[in-house]
């Protein structure tokens, strides 16, 4: 969990971001911004374009949030969700390429890039696959060797960045219920999304404050909760972020960007 100097607990609330293009736009982008610390944002290969990604930099920094580069694999009709056989050269360009743009329009408005997260099949991907994490680490050092790493709680992609020296952050999902071994449980298993708001919020509590997610079952299941994400392409997600977010706060929960005093 993060640390604070005001509090001893802290979490980081963070949004996928600006996953439109063209004349397309996705996701509840401005209805979140209240509630999150730090945002992800699409560089254009899953989705994301030039404008929008201008766009949603001026909007997280006008808001003070983090801003972070969310790569994916190069499938925007798929949206990034389906895996790709991919070699880890291509891969580290893939990233390379995604996050060095990003970087080059949050310097241009005149903010600093913080972190990293992968998006969909790339982020589950690196979770198992080393040759995967290792390219992406070695792309965001390329990049900024200060980036953090934001990965799945348990995930090897944390264990990479931690072996090339950068920081971390372990990543839990509110609104998704989790298996025995701390992976998610697949979203076509009953009770494996959480569609109640204030169940996610529960549960988001739970893994702040105790380190703890649970089965579509009920059975408790340890994680490590750095940073919470906040899925921003349902109809329900600004209800979501706003249950979340005033469940941490009344639990006495500093919400901060990991690395943020």
């Amino acid at each position: 969990m993060v640390k604070s100097n005001t509090d001893k607990r802290a979490v980081d609330l963070n949004c996928d971001f600006g996953e439109g293009y063209g004349n397309y736009s996705f996701g509840q982008d401005a209805e979140l911004l209240p509630y999150i610390t730090s945002v992800n944002i699409a560089c254009g290969f899953h989705a994301g374009d030039p404008h929008t990604m201008h766009v949603a930099v001026k909007r997280a920094l006008s808001a003070g949030a983090a801003i972070g580069a969310h790569p994916g694999l190069p499938d925007r009709l798929g949206f990034g969700r389906r895996e790709m056989q991919v070699t880890a050269a291509e891969v580290y360009d893939f990233v390379l390429y995604q996050a060095g743009a990003l970087r080059a329009f949050v310097r241009a408005l005149g903010g600093e890039m913080a972190h990293l997260k992968p998006h969909g099949a790339l982020y589950h991907m690196a979770n198992r696959d080393k040759a995967v994490s290792e390219a992406i680490v070695k792309a965001a050092l390329a990049v900024d060797d200060c980036l953090m790493i934001y990965g799945q709680s348990g995930s090897l992609l944390l264990d990479t960045a931690k072996k090339y020296g950068l920081p971390s952050a372990a990543e839990v999902f509110a609104d998704r219920a989790y298996e025995p071994d701390g992976s998610l449980a697949p979203r076509g298993k009953h009770g494996a999304v959480l569609d109640d708001a204030d169940q996610a919020a529960a549960q988001a509590v739970a893994m702040a404050a105790k380190g703890i997610a649970f089965t579509p079952e009920g059975a408790q299941v340890n994680v490590q909760a750095d940073t919470i994400c906040l899925h921003g392409d349902g109809p329900l997600a600004a209800l979501f972020a706003s249950r979340i977010r005033e469940a941490l706060v009344n639990e006495g929960i500093t919400l901060q960007a990991p690395g943020k005093a």
